[in-house]
């Protein structure tokens, strides 16, 4: 999708007056390998995260030894939980933001890859 002139135009000066680019850093095309690579990064962020892995794990029903169990299986998470970490994170606003710094991502791309996982991807509203 190509960028209108004035939100172009927006974005350079914007950047410059900031002296930081502007978010999205890093925006690639969404499909299930990327999608799974992104809930994995995510679920790797959860993890260093000492205030929000216990409150994951209670809201689950997980506990650590359930997440190290599915973690080292052959063939690597399952779908399931990678969608239950995205569910989690996106929940609030603050953590979407945090998790998305930390992977260099924009803040959209943690909810397309819980769309296309979860099986939504194609949902219409309209």
């Amino acid at each position: 999708m190509a960028i209108p002139q004035f939100a172009y135009l927006f974005l350079k000066i914007y950047s410059e007056v900031v002296n930081k680019p502007f978010p999205p850093t890093k925006v690639i095309l969404m499909n299930d390998a990327r999608a799974e690579e992104i809930s994995l990064a995510a679920l790797d962020w959860l993890c260093a995260q000492d205030q929000l892995l216990p409150v994951f794990l209670a809201a689950s029903g997980a506990d650590a030894q359930d997440l190290r169990a599915e973690l080292l299986t052959a063939s690597g998470p399952d779908r399931t939980l990678l969608v239950a970490v995205l569910d989690f994170i996106l929940m609030r606003d603050d953590t979407v933001m945090d998790c998305c710094r930390a992977q260099d991502l924009a803040f959209d791309q943690l909810a397309l890859a819980h769309a296309l996982l979860s099986g939504t991807a194609q949902m219409h509203w309209t």
